[in-house]
Parts: C-alpha cells; sequence; structure tokens
C-alpha cells in the first residue's frame, strides 16, 4: 500500500494488478516494497500511515515521512554567537587609509561608528585611535536566525536584580536609623515614624516601588474583576448571569410588524433586517446575515466553492480534512488568473492599441459642476456670463481649402445622388472653386437639360398622341434618385384601371410575355425596357398581388 501514493490515479486493470500484489505481500508469496535507502516496507502498515501527504511525497514508496528528520543543531546553539564589544590586539599608533574618520578604527566606517562623534575626528588628529573590532561571522540555521533571545547573555540581569536590592538595602537601612534616632521606646511612635519614612522615601523615588506593595495591589484589582459573561460581586459572592445589556431592545421589538423579518426564539436569531428602509451600515441591527457576508466570511465562502469546483473536476481536494491544501491552491490559482488576465489585457492592447484611452480622469472630475454662472433670457440670449463652449470632433471643421466657401458635403446632387461644394456645386473633391461659373456648367451637363434642349422634331411627322406627356414624365422618373412608392404618389385612374388589367392578363398566362413586352417599342421612341416600372403598375402588382401570410386570404363567405 506504500506505493499507491506513487502511482496516483489507477486504471481498472492497474488498481486490480496492485490489490493483488499487496494481498500476495501480506501473504508472504511476494517480497515486500524497498523505500529508497532499500530497507523493506512492512506490508500490514495501514495506508493512512504508509502513504505520503502530498507535500513530501516522493513519487516512490517510503516511510521517511514517519520518521524524525535529521538536523544539524550544531548551528543552533545558543552559546554560538559573537563576542559582544570585543576588539583586536591594542589599537594603532597613526591614522591608517581607510579606516574611521571618527575613531580610527579599520572595521567600520564614519557613517557606522558606535563612538561619540568628535569635533575634530582621529583622521586630523591622530589622538586616542580605537582598536579594531573582531568581526566574526557566526553560521545560523533555521530555528537560530528566528530565536529572540539567540545571542543574550543572561548574566545581564543579574546587574539589574543587583540595582534593585541595593536600592531595597538603602531603604531599609534608612528606615533602621530613623527609627534609632528616636528617643522614646513608644511602639506607637515607632510605627508612626517608619510609616512616615515609608511615604517620604515613595515620594522621592517613584520610579523604584516594593514589589510586596504592588503584589497586594494587584491582588485587591483582582479580586474586583467581574468574570467574562458574569457579573460578580466580591463582597456579597452572588454570581448574575450576562446575557446582554438589559437596556438594549431586543431583535424582535424593533419592527413589531408581524409580516417583517422572522424571528426564531430557539436560536434567538433573526436572519433579515427587521427594518427595510434604513441602510445596514446606520441600523441598530441590520440582521445576522448582514455579519455573514461581512469581514472574512466572504472569503471562506470563496475557499470553499473553489474546493467544491476543484473536486468537481476531478482533483483530490476537501477543505475540511485538508485546509492547508486548498488554501494554497486557492492562492494559486488567483495568481495564475490575475497573470492570464494581466496577459490578455496586454496582447489586446498590444494589437489593437487604444491604451492611451484607458487613462481617462477621474469620474469626479468629469461629472462634476462648475461655478461658472450663464444667464439667459427668454429668446435664448446670454445675459450674463459666457456661453458654453461647443464640442468639437476629431476632424477639422469650418477649414476651406481651394479658394471654396462651403465645406465638402454641403451639396448633394439629386441626379446622379453624390456630394460635393454648395459653392460650386463641385462633386470632385479637393477640387479648385470655380463660383457661379462651375453652377452653370453643371446645370448645363445635367441630364434634364440635355433632354430639354434636344432638337425639335420635323413638320411633316404625324402629331403626337396623348401617351407623349406620359413618357416625359417616365424620362424624369427615371433620371431622378426618388425610389417607386415613396413620398406624395398621385396616381392616374385611367392608367391604373389598364395597369390593373394588364396585370391580370399577365397572372393568367403565367408571365410569359415578360419579354415579348419589354422588347417593344412605343411610339415616342423609347423603348420600354430601358426605364423603370410606373407608379400605376406598382399599384396594380399590390392590388392583384396573393397575400399568403393574409389568415382571412382563403375564407369564402357561403351564406
Amino acid at each position: 500500500m506504500a506505493s499507491s501514493s506513487a502511482v496516483g490515479k489507477l486504471s481498472r486493470e492497474e488498481f486490480r494488478r496492485q490489490k493483488d500484489l499487496d494481498a500476495a505481500r501480506k501473504a508472504g508469496t511476494a517480497p515486500a516494497a524497498l523505500d529508497e535507502e532499500g530497507r523493506p516496507i512492512n506490508p500490514h502498515i495501514p495506508q493512512y500511515i504508509s502513504q505520503a501527504p502530498w507535500y513530501l511525497d516522493t513519487g516512490a514508496p517510503s516511510l521517511n515521512h514517519q520518521r524524525r528528520p535529521d538536523y544539524d543543531n550544531s548551528s543552533n546553539k545558543l552559546d554560538n554567537w559573537y563576542d559582544r564589544g570585543a576588539k583586536a590586539g591594542p589599537a594603532a599608533k597613526k591614522y591608517r587609509k581607510g579606516a574611521c574618520e571618527n575613531c580610527g578604527a579599520l572595521t567600520h566606517k564614519k557613517q557606522d561608528c558606535l563612538e561619540r562623534p568628535r569635533k575634530k575626528g582621529a583622521k586630523f588628529t591622530n589622538k586616542d585611535i580605537q582598536a579594531d573590532e573582531i568581526i566574526q561571522e557566526v553560521a545560523t540555521g533555521y530555528d537560530a536566525k528566528r530565536d529572540r533571545w539567540n545571542g543574550y547573555d543572561a548574566a545581564e540581569h543579574k546587574r539589574v536584580y543587583d540595582e534593585y536590592a541595593a536600592v531595597e538595602a538603602a531603604r531599609q537601612k534608612m528606615r533602621e536609623e530613623e527609627i534609632d534616632n528616636q528617643t522614646t521606646t513608644d511602639l506607637a511612635a515607632v510605627r508612626k515614624v517608619a510609616k512616615a519614612s515609608k511615604s517620604d522615601v515613595k515620594e522621592a523615588d517613584a520610579d523604584f516601588g516594593s514589589s510586596e506593595d504592588e503584589d497586594a495591589d494587584e491582588d485587591k484589582y483582582a479580586d474586583a474583576a467581574d468574570a467574562v459573561g458574569q457579573k460578580l460581586d466580591a463582597k456579597t459572592r452572588i454570581t448574575v448571569r450576562n446575557l446582554r445589556i438589559r437596556e438594549d431592545t431586543a431583535k424582535y421589538l424593533i419592527n413589531l410588524d408581524p409580516e417583517s423579518a422572522y424571528y426564531d426564539p430557539k436560536t434567538r436569531s433573526m436572519r433579515d433586517a427587521p427594518l427595510k428602509n434604513i441602510p445596514a451600515e446606520e441600523a441598530r441591527f441590520a440582521g445576522d446575515n448582514f455579519f455573514r457576508y461581512s469581514g472574512e466570511a466572504p472569503e471562506v465562502q470563496q475557499l470553499q466553492l473553489f474546493a467544491w469546483q476543484a473536486a468537481a473536476r476531478g482533483n483530490d481536494v476537501h477543505l475540511n480534512a485538508n485546509p492547508t491544501q486548498g488554501e494554497l491552491l486557492h492562492y494559486e490559482f488567483r495568481q495564475k488568473k490575475e497573470e492570464l488576465k494581466d496577459t490578455t489585457k496586454t496582447s489586446i492592447l498590444a494589437k489593437y492599441g487604444g491604451a492611451e484611452y484607458l487613462d481617462t480622469a477621474p469620474k469626479e472630475l468629469r461629472q462634476g459642476q462648475t461655478e461658472d454662472y450663464v444667464e439667459y433670457s427668454r429668446t435664448g440670449q446670454i445675459i450674463k456670463g459666457r456661453e458654453r463652449a461647443k464640442a468639437k470632433s476629431k476632424y477639422p471643421e469650418d477649414v476651406y481649402i481651394n479658394n471654396h466657401t462651403a465645406v465638402w458635403g454641403s451639396w448633394y446632387n439629386s441626379s446622379d445622388g453624390t456630394w460635393g461644394y454648395a459653392c460650386c456645386h463641385s462633386n470632385i473633391h479637393i477640387s479648385y472653386c470655380s463660383g457661379q461659373a462651375g453652377i452653370d456648367a453643371t446645370e448645363a451637363s445635367s441630364a434634364q437639360h440635355l433632354l430639354a434642349s434636344a432638337p425639335q422634331p420635323a413638320a411633316h411627322e404625324p402629331p403626337k398622341d396623348e401617351s407623349q406627356p406620359q413618357r416625359s414624365d417616365k424620362v424624369d422618373q427615371n433620371y431622378s434618385k426618388r425610389r417607386i412608392g415613396e413620398g406624395e404618389v398621385k396616381l392616374d385612374d385611367e392608367r391604373l384601371a389598364r395597369a390593373v388589367r394588364e396585370e391580370k392578363k399577365r397572372k393568367e398566362r403565367g408571365g410569359k410575355d415578360m419579354d415579348d413586352r419589354s422588347g417593344k417599342k412605343q411610339k415616342g421612341g423609347l423603348e420600354v425596357g430601358s426605364h423603370d416600372v410606373t407608379e400605376e403598375e406598382l399599384e396594380a402588382y399590390r392590388m392583384t398581388r396573393r397575400m399568403a401570410e393574409d389568415p382571412m386570404a382563403n375564407y369564402v363567405d357561403e351564406n
């Protein structure tokens, strides 16, 4: 069973063979497993002892995690410490180059010198040069480096003890002398003098007090102190259980509405806030859930959620069984998540750019109010103050080039659907302005003007029929960019009736005459196929088409 920690997750066949091998080892038919040092492992050792934890698992069967590690304690002893204040040999007679400018020692510099700063250093006076210190290299281990008492000499405390003992002896001697100087033998007077001398000494030297007096005061205060959760009267010895301060309002009395938060008398808990219209930070009691979602409680919930999700993905993580492992894995997960987030952000900014737009002004400055006062009249004119500047775009505005007096896009030609300059009606960008001459030339070259200036027919030609005005309307319609069926449409009743009859005939024939009709010539001399449909033909198509999505299209009234 010791090797099961090294194999990890086994397949069904491997697990069966492992169980057979363990059974053979326990029966004695198979040799025992060997650890890293070649020592056999008892097969009867339980798995929870033989299996190494995840932070000590080496991938091989071993019982080293159950043995005491061999530490080198030679460097952790307290007596292995440098000698404080030890100096090497006699001091030098003259100042040496590179030594301390203050005391003349070679083992430190002036800024590290612990001697009293001299008015003139040893570098300039060559007097009272101090000896060099002994610098020892003490190799400390893990425990010795973290021992706060490492290098402490216990003999130093003896000096403090001797000082207090000397002060106490001097005090006692002073009292005895005061008593000996008295001539009376009255015991009350002797006690009075001793008490007065004791109070005088206490006032004169307040830093040193008697340990007996201090112990007596501590005992007195300790007797009068109350225990946690109790109110104990030291005189009457009556203990009163203090569950809560009696002046505080109970939870169920904050809001007497029966429809308010539910109070459980058994557990004395009220999960919701009794007063909903008061913020939780300002309320006297905001509910037990308020404390549940504040402090470190959300972090514990996130850790538990991470452990559940990791266990669902197949990882061996259990927060209650091994909280240290769960905490470390959660920390590593958060670190990798932050690194991935930063990497993704950096790659997106490197590919598409736009890092300068992330450094925006604070929200307080962007939406802040100003002290600029502006007063308007009823007509919208400014009476007082300064008018607010208009917002500008990133493109240059009101910039006229090449002698133009209007910007590009200020004029639209409806005949060919192009934009241009309003000052010269030129539809060529960054062209030179020609003024009124350009406007006249544009109008002269338009399609309407060319058709209107066509040569008149001869006198012997037959007169035009009624359809001629209709064809001129068609021409105007086709050369304009207005779409059929948009705007205000005026329909001719005769044309509409004729178009409806033609549409019905076309549908009866199955639409086979579309090519024939498109190739015919009319009397006006223009081909029908070179023009769009008329408004009447479009309306006839709409009137005669079948509405398949209409639910009442197939309805027939039998009555």
